[in-house]
């Protein structure tokens, strides 16, 4: 069975792409019938007569540019174009067998052919480079490969699109700036020939964030060529060099200073840019300088006078110099103050957020906006609530305010979140905060808030008959149902809450969750109703906290968020809590009531993707230690409506950011060994 599936995979990624696949084949089999794939093709006798370059061309060898695409001229060097190949797959299965081929051969043609221009008219002036190269001859497909590796940059979505074409020309610069063989020519002549022809690349459009993210990998390539040339020598337009003496103590201290302030550039801090900035004037002010010794001097008095490699010079100086001209132009968006306030000043407090949800209603989560750790930013009359972790803006739930302020509100904190260098997501909120996130945005769903809608609710029918049967049998056993305050029960009953809940932690392993998961604390909020239901011994059996829901100036509705039982006490006792609350609230008035939502427990369809397998992995490894699964199956007995909660984010790149903003969030006082323990609760298999 296992060789017939590998059989049919194999068999639909050669129908899907035709196109690279033959090309793989033709360049293995090349590789057998030449001896290439073990021995370097450059000592055949066939070399010469397959070979291109500018001496082919002028000696009359009009078929090189052809023939040599198909030979390699070292053994190794057909791992990296095989992967390469990847890229051409890729171009293949979004564009077609013909635009890959087209990218594939006018890249590797053009490339071969404007490098031997190139290179004769180079000849000549006295540049021992160009003259070098000029008699050179090279086979393979590397600048066809390269270009369909760009022609596959150019059809991935933004912002991607962006941050793979600076690493792409970055890398190929780099490359031919240090080491500057005819290959290396190539690959650039045939990224700029992509770009000539999409036109893919527009960096002068980019948010904030993506400047300082191009910044960022400037910095660290910058970074990454100064370990190069401990450790290789360079062969460029410059001219050739030795590898830097030096020790791997200093590689080791440049890295370190370089990775520390490329992230400062990354999240847009001041003294980052400035520090990059002066480096680059001192670089460019040094070019100046050799440039001029060169010319006046020339190159041998001036290394025989000062102890200096100009090439190592001349390639690192003309690097920096682009960098700083980068820098500069995007210098506004290095003003970033991370503990800077967002939004107007003065910040909302506490009482002005509860004022707006009187005033002007909320979501079913909205009050736990109020609760202890949270942030607020003012926009107008909109405020959003949220936690500042790991670097990112967290916001919790839908903003508050107007609802046709709602979109600006969203806007708004996503622009000075970003400006203050943190990532801004929106976690638990619903369609109108995504229809109002920019263009681009991603999201994930969270969660699935269960409603149960009160007007003429009726606990008739089979339908109903589990949470029915829990009410007639409480009323046989003599169970009370009491709604109240926590604030209005007696010493002794809060102290029977406190114990069922430290029993109920203490089984975890994990201190109680927070962000959109209250304790005690939230519950004892005047505005918090507390759910008793207390056994005919006055034992209190289990509590519930519901939460107010604010609309049109009045409560309008419920949310659960605590749900304690006590071991040993009334069998279906969340059942009679959850129900005797529904008819209270129902006669009382109230539209809506919440019972939250389960992280991790959505249902999705079949053809949900690659974020549903990940998220229903994640429910099965935390169902042992939180239950999200089973709190969701046991909310359906209610048969409430579902509306979404998503995670609203920029996109992937900022994931591990948020995760652990999320974990830090919910659980901001776990310790390592207690996630350790719960670690291992995961793993064990018996659970």
């Amino acid at each position: 069975m296992g060789e017939r599936d590998t059989f049919r995979r194999l068999t639909v990624t050669v129908r899907r792409l035709p196109a690279t696949v033959a090309l793989a084949l033709v360049l293995l089999g090349v590789g057998v019938a030449s001896a290439g794939l073990w021995s370097p093709f450059a000592s055949s006798p066939l070399h010469d007569a397959v070979a291109y370059g500018l001496p082919a061309l002028v000696d009359g060898r009009w078929w090189t540019p052809v023939t040599g695409t198909f030979f390699v001229s070292l053994p190794w060097l057909y791992a990296p174009i095989l992967v390469g190949l990847a890229g051409m797959g890729y171009l293949e299965f979004r564009r077609g067998w013909r635009v890959a081929l087209a990218y594939f051969a006018g890249g590797q043609l053009g490339a071969v052919l404007f490098a031997s221009g190139v290179l004769w008219l180079a000849a000549l002036l006295p540049w021992p480079w160009a003259q070098e190269q000029a008699a050179a001859v090279d086979v393979g497909p590397s600048a066809g490969v390269i270009a369909c590796l760009a022609g596959a940059v150019s059809t991935l979505p933004s912002p991607w699109r962006l941050r793979a074409w600076t690493v792409l020309v970055a890398a190929v610069s780099v490359t031919f700036l240090y080491w500057g063989s005819l290959n290396d020519l190539e690959h650039v002549i045939a990224v700029v020939l992509v770009l000539a022809v999409d036109r893919s690349l527009r960096p002068q459009r980019v948010s904030v964030r993506e400047q300082r993210l191009i910044a960022f990998v400037l910095v660290c390539g910058l970074g990454a060529i100064d370990v190069l040339t401990y450790v290789s020598p360079t062969t460029g337009p410059f001219g050739s060099s030795a590898p830097i003496s030096g020790s791997w103590a200093d590689v080791a201290l440049n890295t370190v200073i370089v990775l520390a302030v490329a992230t400062g550039v990354r999240r847009g801090r001041r003294w980052a840019w400035v520090l990059v900035v002066g480096y680059g004037i001192l670089n460019a002010l040094l070019l100046v300088v050799v440039v001029a010794l060169v010319l006046i001097v020339g190159v041998v008095d001036v290394e025989g006078t000062v102890d200096v490699d100009l090439t190592i010079t001349l390639a690192s100086s003309t690097t920096w110099v682009v960098a700083l001209v980068y820098l500069v132009l995007v210098r506004a968006a290095f003003r970033a103050r991370p503990r800077a306030a967002l939004g107007d000043t003065p910040a909302p407090s506490v009482d002005d957020v509860k004022a707006e949800l009187r005033a002007t209603g909320g979501g079913t989560l909205s009050w736990m906006t109020t609760w202890d750790g949270m942030s607020y930013a003012r926009f107008g009359r909109g405020i959003v609530a949220f936690q500042r972790r790991s670097g990112v803006a967290l916001a919790l739930g839908d903003p508050l305010g107007p609802p046709d302020t709602r979109a600006a509100t969203v806007q708004a904190f996503v622009a000075h979140a970003e400006n203050a260098g943190l990532a801004p997501c929106f976690f638990s909120a619903g369609e109108a905060t995504r229809a109002a996130v920019p263009a681009g945005w991603r999201s994930i769903v969270v969660a699935d808030d269960t409603i149960v809608d009160l007007p003429g609710l009726q606990f008739s029918g089979k339908a109903w008959g589990a949470v029915r049967t829990s009410l007639n049998r409480a009323e046989r056993e003599g169970m009370t149902f009491r709604l109240s305050r926590l604030a209005d029960e007696s010493w002794g009953v809060r102290q029977q809450l406190r114990a069922i809940s430290e029993s109920w932690v203490g089984d975890k392993g994990l201190p109680e969750m927070g962000f959109t998961l209250g304790t005690l604390h939230e519950a004892g909020d005047p505005e918090v109703r507390v759910a008793l239901a207390v056994s005919p011994t006055g034992d209190v059996d289990g509590f519930l906290s519901w939460l107010p829901v604010y609309g049109d100036g009045r409560v309008r509705g419920w949310t659960l968020d605590l749900m304690r039982r006590r071991d040993g006490g009334f069998g279906p006792v969340m059942e009679y809590l959850i129900g005797s609350s529904a008819q209270r609230f129902s006669t009382e008035g109230a539209e809506i009531m919440s019972l939250s939502g389960a992280p991790l427990a959505h249902e999705y369809p079949p053809d949900a993707g690659a974020i549903a397998a990940l998220q229903e992995r994640m429910a099965a490894l935390l169902e042992p230690v939180y239950g999200f699964a089973s709190l969701h199956r046991f909310k359906q007995k209610f048969h409430p409506r579902y509306e979404t909660l998503y995670l609203l984010y920029r996109d992937e790149a900022d994931l591990a950011r948020i995760g652990a903003a999320l974990t830090r969030a919910f659980l901001p006082h776990a310790s390592l060994r207690q996630f350790a323990a719960a670690g291992r609760d995961l793993v064990r298999p018996e659970r």
